[in-house]
């Protein structure tokens, strides 16, 4: 008698192992065979997986939005002061639309507000 209640086993880490190991030699990454350093197993989890990432050159989703974001102020502002008018409010619009992004992926506290033209100033301020 088999239990046909229970959907099937998902191993969606090992999955993304087994195909990243088809496209390239696992035994080409940094630090393969060497043994974890032994902070990586006392603590939270959480904190250990942030710092292995970080080590492996990880940017969080946020985070690269973070920047497009700050570039793209800081080219607004540019325009802006150069009497160039054509499509800012347009260009504004589109890194509110980056902002909403952005706060749906970071942390609470890295949440920011939206910009307007009139806060151009104080934008490049909180986003640099």
């Amino acid at each position: 008698m088999s239990d046909n209640s229970k959907p099937p086993y998902n191993d969606l880490i090992g999955d993304m192992l087994n195909k990243r190991g088809d496209e390239v030699s696992m035994e080409n990454l940094k630090g393969f065979g060497k043994p974890l350093p032994k902070e990586y197993f006392s603590g939270d989890t959480f904190q250990h997986f942030q710092r292995i990432a970080k080590d492996a050159g990880y940017k969080p989703h946020w985070l690269k939005l973070q920047h497009d974001i700050s570039n793209m102020i800081h080219e607004i502002a540019k325009l802006a002061s150069t009497g160039d008018q054509d499509d800012l409010q347009k260009r504004v619009d589109d890194v509110n639309k980056k902002i909403a992004e952005h706060n749906r992926h970071c942390p609470p506290p890295m949440l920011k507000g939206r910009i307007s033209l009139d806060s151009l100033d104080r934008a490049k301020e909180i986003w640099s």
